[in-house]
């Protein structure tokens, strides 16, 4: 288990307006873990069909927690769909947690989503299913060819800011205002 963050790890992805894969269009992405071999990160910006209750159904987790079960799940990327990944605040690890950067980890273990249940688990938390990957220099390439703008993640921007908002919401941390830029690309 590596703890130390990796290069662009604690970085938000935005996607300009002219990427138009529908995986990543609009899409706002934390890179949990950046290396020569490549970059993973989770889309934090898009609602998937399901609740956290149904992930605690999935896994026979029982919850009396109303609020909690029906706390939305995040469709995180295109790569494992089928697995889970808990990005939280907070010092506590977990069996599988990544730090990201300072006071921010993501873990894929069971026993963050039992202490979850519990009313034990980390502050504030967003559970997503699946991730994005970049392979060797992939996402390095995508930067260069302006498919991106990146802006250091914060708590408020992942836990605090409506979904809807948080592409929008992240460009401004850097004065972008994503609506005046163009949907297209060229190069002069």
């Amino acid at each position: 288990m590596q703890t130390e963050p990796t290069p662009l790890a604690g970085q938000l992805l935005i996607a300009l307006p002219a990427l138009s894969d529908p995986n990543f269009a609009r899409a706002v992405a934390l890179i949990c873990q950046h290396d020569d071999d490549g970059a993973m990160g989770v889309i934090v910006n898009r609602v998937s069909e399901y609740t956290l209750g149904d992930v605690f159904e999935q896994m026979d987790i029982s919850t009396g927690d109303e609020l909690l079960r029906a706390q939305p799940v995040l469709a995180g990327g295109p790569v494992h769909p089928e697995r889970g990944f808990v990005v939280h605040d907070g010092s506590r690890r977990w069996d599988s947690t990544l730090r990201i950067g300072d006071d921010l980890h993501v873990t894929t273990s069971r026993d963050v989503l039992e202490a979850m249940a519990r009313g034990d688990g980390p502050e504030r938390v967003v559970v997503a299913l699946g991730c994005a990957g970049w392979g060797a220099g992939q996402l390095e390439s995508e930067l260069t060819e302006n498919t991106w703008l990146t802006v250091p993640a914060d708590g408020e921007l992942l836990f605090a800011v409506p979904l809807e908002a948080r592409w929008n919401a992240a460009a401004a941390r850097i004065g972008v205002d994503l609506q005046r830029v163009a949907d297209y690309s060229g190069h002069a």
